[in-house]
């Protein structure tokens, strides 16, 4: 009787370490398994962008960080009224671009860029040393630069770019750069035109 009992007690412990043996046998693959998938979805998230849509984010964040801190440098030192209010709207505008596209690159795991670009900052470093109608001249003559540039790369974005949500910021912003472009033209026309009655003046 007392080695029935103890047989029935080995068998006992037998099954109960058989059974834990087959929940980490079990149980270690499927944890390890649903910690790939996670990484796997959170890197198939991040790489599904294509190197251009991802180059354009970069660049539009550059370019939209550079447009504000001009539009600040332009609100403080220019000449003309026109100016002034010009580089106050591309503050308001561009801050308003750049939040839309931080949502956009939340969305795709990437982290922007908080800098503005070489060139931008080439021109904020210039801008800087001038004054006057001089800084006006140069600011609106830059601005008219920038954004036909701007331009052709959000239409190009929005034509042939490959993410939805990538190509639907461009397009939505467009219709706003075309609108900088043409008051950019206009108060670049006013700059020079004053500069031509003041030499004649003179």
């Amino acid at each position: 009787m007392k080695g029935s009992l103890m047989t029935h007690e080995h068998f006992r412990k037998s099954l109960l370490a058989g059974a834990l043996s087959l929940v980490f046998a079990v149980g270690l693959p499927l944890a390890a398994q649903a910690a790939g998938t996670n990484a796997s979805s959170t890197q198939t998230q991040t790489s599904s962008l294509s190197s251009t849509d991802h180059k354009f984010i970069e660049d539009a964040a550059r370019g939209g960080v550079g447009e504000v801190q001009l539009g600040q440098l332009a609100a403080q030192k220019a000449q003309s009224d026109e100016v002034k209010q010009f580089g106050q709207r591309m503050v308001s505008d561009h801050s308003k671009a750049n939040d839309k596209l931080k949502q956009v690159a939340s969305q795709k795991n990437i982290n922007l860029p908080t800098e503005m670009d070489s060139s931008s900052k080439r021109e904020y470093d210039k801008l800087q040393k001038l004054s006057g109608a001089q800084f006006d001249r140069e600011y609106m003559k830059t601005m008219v630069s920038d954004h036909q540039k701007d331009i052709k790369e959000f239409q190009k974005e929005a034509k042939s770019g490959k993410d939805a949500d990538v190509k639907a910021f461009a397009d939505g912003t467009l219709p706003t750069l075309e609108d900088h472009l043409n008051m950019a033209k206009r108060a670049e026309a006013a700059a020079k035109n004053e500069k031509q009655t003041t030499a004649k003046a003179s």
